[in-house]
């Protein structure tokens, strides 16, 4: 495919982990048909990623943290299918119609700290 042909979901995505594959496939086409606005955003997005055997950690306003983008889900998602799991966010875009999923980066790298933070000591109780 070539990169002018690439969806805005692809190109706010940075190269993803190859075991991500399915479950971010399956993540995006759940969260592909969002029409509740910013009031169901949690709820949406809790639904498709209790989908994959996943979890919704927390939601918060996405503050500039992440361009284009109202609300930010910070999500834990099963690697390939296994025990293991990745942190990733589902962004409400501005305009709250349509959710994105983007990887942490060098910007969001403090939050992604904060959520596997948040996860060991849920996991320690």
């Amino acid at each position: 495919m070539l990169s002018s042909e690439m969806t805005a979901t692809q190109k706010a995505m940075p190269a993803a982990d190859p075991g991500l594959t399915m479950e971010l496939l399956e993540l995006e086409l759940s969260l592909d048909g969002f029409t509740t606005g910013p009031d169901g955003f949690s709820a949406h997005v809790r639904a498709a990623v209790g989908a994959i055997d996943g979890a919704l950690l927390f939601e918060l306003p996405a503050s500039g943290l992440v361009a284009d983008c109202d609300r930010i889900a910070v999500l834990r998602i099963p690697k390939d299918g296994s025990i293991t799991m990745a942190t990733i966010f589902a962004c409400l875009e501005t305009g709250g119609t349509k959710i994105r999923i983007e990887t942490p980066d060098e910007t969001t790298a403090d939050l992604k700290n904060f959520a596997e933070a948040f996860v060991d000591v849920l996991q320690r109780i």
